[in-house]
């Protein structure tokens, strides 16, 4: 049977991080200004090659690939900032949901009995209370999911990031679009209030054109979102610059997929599409995928991902002890002393 769109996607995806990030190793996202002020600076190549795997694989809304690109996106840049492998969701390999103390316990075991549990987690997208394809967070009133998470048992939810993306009938999808997050900002915000929660919504660029009042409009209400005291700590905006050629067909009746879920949900919905992006396709090539741009000169700077990831890494960091987050930590100040 031949595999989903998510699971193709998973393949790409996890190559081109791969390619990004070799064995592991990130970048520093760190630079120090002129004034001496701390820049985080975005991978955005790499965003733009996660971009372009939706529009490679013509994969509708439905499917839920185009958002996933930049859940992908951001977990990949909170390593670069220095947080752990498995805190982060989702993860750069399958499960991408994988609390880190179990992965701290499957490390610890003999090497043999370490292969055969490595092999039947790894198997498997959804492992009932250990592992699953997508995290579902309990709010005030009503568990949600959320698509890019830090956590830990020790610490609970440290960030929590909701992404969106709008790429036609925009004064159509807006309005709904905004009042979803809304609503989810404040049950989230409500019980974790300590956690940094943010919102990134990917749009396409040719909204300027084709209707220039609903971006001033979606503008606004995207920055307001991070100025309310219980809303978010911070919100985001991807204007994508991409050719009609490489589109898939858009459902012009867009809507969120997830909505409210109950318990359990959440290890229901794909539970075979990362289990089917297999590790052993890693070595193959990224085939040419179509050209993305992003638009950072033309995106508000309040709402840039630069100014989205300092906000969330450095309000984590000012809710942790300085003996958490060492290597987090740590990058800040040697992009600090390699400018000085």
């Amino acid at each position: 049977m031949a595999d989903s769109t998510k699971s193709q996607a998973w393949v790409l995806f996890d190559r081109i991080v791969s390619e990004a990030a070799p064995d592991g190793a990130h970048t520093n996202p760190w630079s120090n200004s002129a004034n001496g002020e701390l820049l985080f600076e975005p991978d955005y190549a790499t965003l733009e090659r996660l971009l372009g795997v939706p529009l490679y694989l013509k994969a509708n809304t439905q499917s839920g690939v185009p958002a996933l690109a930049l859940d992908v996106w951001l977990s990949y840049e909170l390593r670069r900032a220095g947080f752990d492998r498995d805190q982060v969701w989702p993860r750069p390999a399958n499960p991408r949901i994988l609390p880190a103390p179990v992965a701290s316990l499957i490390q610890s075991l003999p090497m043999k009995l370490r292969e055969q549990i490595a092999q039947r987690v790894e198997s498997k997208s959804s492992i009932t209370g250990v592992t699953s394809s997508s995290a579902a967070i309990l709010g005030k009133n009503y568990l949600k999911q959320v698509d890019v998470i830090m956590t830990d048992w020790a610490t609970g939810p440290e960030i929590l990031i909701s992404t969106k993306r709008m790429d036609s009938s925009y004064g159509k999808n807006a309005p709904n679009r905004i009042e979803e997050s809304y609503g989810d900002a404040k049950n989230l915000r409500l019980r974790h209030p300590l956690a940094a929660l943010g919102f990134m919504f990917g749009l396409r660029s040719d909204i300027l054109q084709k209707e220039p009042r609903t971006a001033d409009w979606l503008f606004d209400l995207l920055a307001k979102l991070g100025q309310e005291d219980d809303a978010y700590h911070a919100t985001c905006l991807i204007l994508m610059q991409y050719d009609d050629d490489g589109a898939a067909p858009v459902d012009e009746t867009e809507s969120d997929p997830e909505g409210i879920l109950e318990p359990g949900a959440e290890a229901l919905a794909d539970e075979d599409d990362s289990a089917a992006a297999s590790t052993s396709d890693q070595d193959q090539s990224v085939p040419e995928l179509p050209k993305v741009t992003i638009l950072a000169d033309l995106t508000p700077p309040n709402l840039s991902p630069s100014c989205f990831l300092n906000a969330m890494v450095t309000r984590v960091l000012g809710a942790t002890p300085v003996n958490m987050h060492e290597q987090a930590r740590q990058r800040r100040v040697d992009a600090v002393q390699w400018t000085t």
